[in-house]
Formats: C-alpha cells, sequence, structure tokens
C-alpha cells in the first residue's frame, strides 16, 4: 500500500477487527462465495435489493464480480480522528445496483443492511445499518463505491466481505460492512451507531482540515 507507513498500516489492518460490532461468529469464503457459521451452516452469500423497487432482485458474490469493475484510491477516516491514507479499494458504483431495479418515483433514500447479529441492538436494531439519500450515492463527486477488493486482493472479512460500502468523505461509521441487504424507501433512518449514541450523527461528513488536496 503505497504512501502509508507501515506502522500505520499495521494499526489499520490489526485494530480496525476489533471496532466492528458485529459478533463475529461467521466467515466468508471468498473462492466458494460462502458465508460459513461456527455453528457448522453453510449458505451462498446473496444480496437482496428491495423496499420501494417495482421488482426485488438478488444477486450472488459471482453475480456481483461480473458487474464493471473500478478501482480508486481513497483515504478511510476515523471518528476518532485518524486516518489511513491510500487504500486502494475495488468494486463498482451504485450505479451499477439501480441500472437492474427500478425503484417507485418516490424514492429518497437508501438503507444498508449487515448481516450478522450486533451484540447490543440500540433501540431493538440487532444489525448494523446505514441510510444515504440516493442523490448522494449517485453522485460522482462523493465517489461512494461498493467494494469487493482491498488492495487488489479480495476484500478481508475482517474488512466488511463479502461486500461492503466506502464513502470516502464520511466518517468511517458510515461505510457499512457484510452488506446483506439494500432497501429502498422513503426519508433518513438513523444508523446503528446514531441509534445507539446520538454524537454519531446521520450525516458524518469528514471535517475539511482532515481532507487532503488531490491533483
Amino acid at each position: 500500500m503505497s504512501g502509508v507507513p507501515s506502522s500505520v498500516y499495521a494499526f489499520f489492518i490489526e485494530r480496525l477487527p476489533e471496532r466492528t460490532v458485529e459478533k463475529g461468529n461467521f466467515k466468508f469464503n471468498a473462492g466458494t462465495g460462502q458465508i460459513e457459521w461456527e455453528w457448522g451452516k453453510k449458505e451462498q452469500y446473496r444480496l437482496v435489493v428491495d423496499g420501494l423497487v417495482k421488482e426485488e432482485k438478488v444477486f450472488s458474490y459471482e453475480e456481483l464480480k461480473s458487474f464493471p469493475q473500478i478501482d480508486q484510491v481513497s483515504d478511510f477516516h476515523c471518528v476518532e480522528g485518524w486516518s489511513v491514507k491510500d487504500i486502494r479499494w475495488g468494486g463498482f458504483r451504485f450505479r451499477e445496483i439501480m441500472s437492474r431495479v427500478e425503484p417507485l418515483p418516490k424514492v429518497t433514500h437508501v438503507v444498508f443492511h449487515s448481516f450478522g447479529k450486533t451484540g447490543s441492538a440500540p433501540k431493538g436494531q440487532d444489525h448494523y445499518i446505514e441510510s444515504f439519500p440516493i442523490s448522494e450515492l449517485l453522485e460522482p463527486e462523493r465517489e461512494i463505491i461498493l467494494v469487493l477488493r482491498m488492495n487488489n486482493n479480495p476484500l478481508p472479512e475482517e474488512h466488511g466481505a463479502p461486500l461492503r460500502l466506502i464513502a470516502p468523505y464520511d466518517l468511517a461509521y458510515k461505510s457499512i460492512k457484510f452488506i446483506s441487504r439494500i432497501e429502498f424507501g422513503l426519508g433518513e433512518r438513523p444508523g446503528w451507531w446514531t441509534l445507539a449514541n446520538p454524537i454519531y450523527t446521520i450525516e458524518a461528513r469528514v471535517p475539511a482540515n482532515r481532507l487532503r488536496k488531490r491533483d
């Protein structure tokens, strides 16, 4: 990972998994596309796209890999004040989902859901969620990407495999991991951390003084 001090990169690799709120009772095998639960059950990963759409869609891991793919280099900014520079993410833009489903005209927002239960359930929310305005997901300047790869390798499970979202200009808690469902709906919805503690606001822009100018 060019441009990143080895100590910082090691911190990112070693410490970020400790910040996940999922119970960690599953693994993902990128070779088979299977989720493997600690009690022995194996099932194929499926991404469900539903809500206010004309027809629900379900995509396999292989189908997601067949979408037009892009790579981008982005910084990762934690709410705690540290950042990791120049991570290479690979995946696809949200428009690839939009082109395959028909959201109803009244749709304004999208809610992303993780699989796996969380260790606690703030206000009854027992799995991780985050929401975004649909316009923001489609805005090129936001550089939001749905990620399947990290640093030219399959996304590690500790960093959100099989599928996660990266929103480079939002604080890291908006970049939801382990995505299993994309729900089209009306109005914003508080994410897991916002429900757990309102200091984690629904809108979580990275402060301007933490953003680097790029060529």
